[in-house]
């Protein structure tokens, strides 16, 4: 069988440009969409990605302002900073970059993140208005994989679909997503067991789980659909997913891969998010003056 590789990178151009359009739209208005990146970091590709970030977003339109607070900023600085870029009323969109320094906790943190600010749905709250249909911005990860779902015509509806990690970043969200696009969804863990009692009868598998390999050609069914989260950096620099890419090739139908699949659409739908945001924030402000 031949195995189709779903690429990120037209969908991600594509995504791209709806949030440049929609960043031009709302400068017309007056509005020019700014998104703010908190950084307390000196790890180097944590850095490259930050600075990934503020290209794709000035080329988009969008004004990116890095706040570097240094690898040894303290939870107390970093809460201060969050709450006060929720406040600050030119600011439409606030990611945490992760990792933070040593003993802050990054769970406490991000609920200092205003919800309708909260592009990468990191937020709690977030989460929880996901959970029960209500709008929110899911992680831009999670919402990647559905993006190329879409883009690719791969339908999940009445289907089986294994989620491998139940992380708040990725499984859980993306769970709630393939849910409500009414996919039959089990979620696998650490402590599921042996992986192919459920990959085995899947028809749509998504690693992402952070281990390099974990999923093989033995764990899926022929023609399965396999969504590769998982960025793992070996010695030698090089990026690897979660999936043996050589025995899943020529099993599985169709398979992104890393790099260049679900990573490449993911910065794309964070400028989308923030774009998104701006235009509510700034109905809200117009219903606000009116009432």
């Amino acid at each position: 069988m031949s195995t189709t590789l779903l690429s990120g990178r037209n969908l991600a151009k594509l995504i791209q440009q709806k949030a440049n359009d929609e960043a031009r739209n709302l400068e017309t208005d007056g509005l020019r969409p700014t998104l703010a990146v908190v950084v307390a970091t000196d790890d180097g590709s944590t850095l490259w990605y930050v600075r990934s970030i503020e290209r794709a977003a000035e080329s988009a339109g969008i004004n990116c302002r890095i706040v570097d607070l240094g690898h040894d900023a303290t939870g107390q600085v970093l809460a201060s900073v969050l709450k006060d870029l929720s406040a600050e009323p030119t600011v439409n969109g606030i990611i945490l970059q992760t990792p933070l320094p040593p003993g802050v906790d990054a769970d406490a943190l991000v609920g200092h993140i205003a919800p309708e600010k909260d592009i990468d749905g990191a937020n709690p709250l977030s989460l929880g208005r996901l959970a029960v249909g209500q709008p929110s911005f899911a992680p831009a990860t999670a919402r990647a994989v559905t993006e190329i779902l879409d883009h690719f015509d791969i339908p999940v509806a009445g289907r089986n679909v294994v989620v491998i990690g139940r992380s708040a970043v990725v499984g859980k969200p993306l769970s709630l997503l393939l849910l409500e696009r009414d996919a039959t969804v089990t979620v696998c863990h650490s402590r599921s067991g042996a992986l192919e009692k459920y990959t085995k009868t899947a028809d749509v598998v998504v690693v992402a789980a952070g281990r390099t390999g974990l999923l093989n050609g033995g764990h899926i069914s022929s023609g399965a659909v396999v969504i590769d989260v998982g960025t793992n950096v070996l010695s030698d620099g090089s990026l690897v997913g979660d999936v043996d890419e050589a025995s899943v090739r020529g099993i599985a139908g169709a398979l992104t891969p890393v790099p260049g699949g679900v990573g490449s659409v993911t910065t794309s739908l964070l400028l989308l998010h923030t774009t998104e945001a701006a235009r509510e924030q700034s109905r809200a402000l117009v219903r606000g003056t009116a009432g």
